[in-house]
This record gives C-alpha cells, sequence and structure tokens, in this order.
C-alpha cells in the first residue's frame, strides 16, 4: 500500500510524524510531554504501560482524547535504580522476567528467553490496559526495538502485528532502513526490513516509510546547538513518504537524575521542536506534519472494506 496517497498526498510529499517516547517512565518525564503535546510542537506520544507513573499520564490522556497517545510496548527494564515487570496477571510471565520478578535489563537477554505465547499475552495485556484506563489509542510502538530480533535475530514481529491488527493499531516499523545517517542499510538489512512490512500488510497493520532518530547514546562533547544541528540534517534528508522521527524529552528534575544516566541529554530532546530553527527547517523544506491518527483512521477504513 503507498499511504501518503491513500491519505491523499502527491508521490513526491515528505510527511512527518514526532513521536514522544517513554510517557509514563516518571512525573518529570509526563509533565514534560504533555507540555509538548499540548503546545503542539510532537505529533503523539506512546506510554510504558508497566511503568509507575503509566497510569498518571493514562488518565491525562483519557482527558486529552484529541492528542494522539500509543501504546510503547514495553518487554525490557533498563534502568538500575527504577525497575518494572509485567501487567499481565492471567497466567504465566516466567520467561519475561529476571529472578527479582522484573523485565529484563537489555534486548539480547529478552530475546534469548521469551516465550512468544507469553510475550504475545503481555502485549495484549498492555493495549487492553491504556483502553481500560480511557486513551483514545492511536497506535503501538517498541520501547528499546525488544521485539524487532535487533541482538539475536529472534524477533517478535508475528505477534505484535496480531495485537495491532486485533486493536485496529498501526505499528512503528520502517518498510525502507535507514542508517542513524539517513543513508539506505545494506541491502541484506533492507531486504529483511521490506519482508516484515510486507507481513504486517498482510495482517491489515499500516508501517512507516522511514524511522529516523538521534543516536540514543550521547558523547562526552554533545551539546544542546550539535544536538540541534543533527535533527536539522535530519529533517533536510527525509525521503518522500511517511517517516516518524523519535525523540525521549523530559523536565530535568532530581527524580530524573535519579536513575536517569543522561538526563541532560533528555532536557535538550525537550527543547528541541521548539526550536525555532526546528520549526523553520519543517516549513523551509515543504515537510508536511501529519498524525498517527490520520494512519490508524486509514489502517481501520480499509479494514471495514
Amino acid at each position: 500500500m503507498n499511504v501518503p496517497q491513500s491519505l491523499g498526498y502527491g508521490p513526491q510529499d515528505r510527511l512527518l510524524i514526532v513521536n514522544a517516547d517513554d510517557f509514563g517512565l516518571c512525573h518529570s518525564t509526563n509533565v514534560g510531554i504533555q507540555a509538548l503535546l499540548q503546545e503542539g510542537v510532537v505529533s503523539s506520544a506512546t506510554l510504558m504501560m508497566p511503568c509507575g507513573w503509566a497510569r498518571e499520564a493514562a488518565l491525562w490522556s483519557a482527558r486529552h482524547t484529541q492528542l494522539d497517545v500509543g501504546v510503547h510496548l514495553t518487554l525490557t527494564s533498563e534502568w538500575s535504580a527504577l525497575k518494572w515487570g509485567p501487567v499481565y496477571r492471567a497466567g504465566a510471565v516466567d520467561s519475561l522476567v529476571t529472578n527479582e520478578g522484573y523485565f529484563c535489563k537489555d534486548v539480547k537477554a529478552f530475546e534469548r528467553r521469551a516465550d512468544s505465547v507469553q510475550v504475545h499475552h503481555e502485549l495484549k495485556a498492555q493495549v487492553k490496559m491504556a483502553l481500560e484506563l480511557g486513551v483514545n489509542v492511536t497506535h503501538a510502538d517498541n520501547h528499546m526495538g525488544s521485539l524487532y530480533g535487533l541482538q539475536t535475530g529472534r524477533n517478535f514481529l508475528s505477534e505484535t502485528f496480531d495485537v495491532c491488527a486485533h486493536y485496529g493499531l498501526p505499528f512503528r516499523l520502517p518498510r525502507n532502513l535507514l542508517l542513524e545517517n539517513g543513508q539506505f542499510a545494506p541491502p541484506v538489512l533492507a531486504q529483511q526490513a521490506m519482508k516484515h512490512a510486507e507481513e504486517a500488510g498482510r495482517k491489515g497493520v499500516i508501517v512507516l516509510d522511514y524511522l529516523l532518530g538521534l543516536p540514543f547514546r550521547s558523547d562526552t562533547s554533545e551539546s544542546y546547538e550539535s544536538m540541534k544541528l543533527q535533527m536539522i540534517g535530519l529533517l533536510k534528508q527525509l525521503h518522500p513518504g511517511v517517516t516518524e522521527i523519535i525523540i525521549h524529552p523530559s523536565l530535568v528534575t532530581d527524580e530524573l537524575c535519579a536513575f536517569h544516566e543522561a538526563p541532560l541529554r533528555r532536557g535538550m530532546e525537550m527543547e528541541l521542536f521548539r526550536d525555532p530553527d526546528i520549526q523553520a527547517t519543517i516549513r523551509s523544506e515543504g515537510i508536511i506534519p501529519i498524525r498517527w491518527r490520520d494512519l490508524r483512521d486509514l489502517q481501520r477504513g480499509i479494514a471495514k472494506v
């Protein structure tokens, strides 16, 4: 499916979604993301339902159903001082947790030990929890890429597509794989990405054309200006089609600093799409902002035909 043309845009139009990940991680992140959503400088956010502050974020989202909020499907728990585990309560989750009962710290451990049936139950439980709290869920994506098979090659995308199809949600998966510098990935990786996108399409799940973001780990010389220049570079290199750019914004507080290894970076990401230079680049490049809601409504409309 050519999604841009199905939405009424031209074949050369560059459509952009900006998503704020990790909504629900902590109160400081919630307050920051809420501000960006209300200001309209991000298109959407995604909720980490297993986290301790997810309920606050979900109830706020239920009061602001005009804003796009999805589910950040979470199966890892990466911080040492702040942990979380499964929300599924109706059966076994032993393959998803450590001896302490929390999710694994890293993706490789999750991929090696997770049972696909238990993964399916947990994914469905996370979406269902958001819906039960009143969230008008617009889409789904994945925390730390744990479902993509990036570390061992063992992915859980089939289970993910089944859950997304069940709830009528588009999913964050790039049809065309790009490297961090915005260039196309090598042919073997590109073919694999296209194969996954085709499976999603067979199950009626709409996916992205491209996915971009700043490198997750920063170097010691990084500044706000260098980060802004990187983002402007990504925006200028957008390809025709639907691109999502992901950011991880937050207020920088004692709460965030108590567990996060790079809190100042999250504070800088909080300001990126507020920046007049970023907004001017979007306008001058003729980039068209769209919403995950547009993709969700298209997917559900097709399913009814």
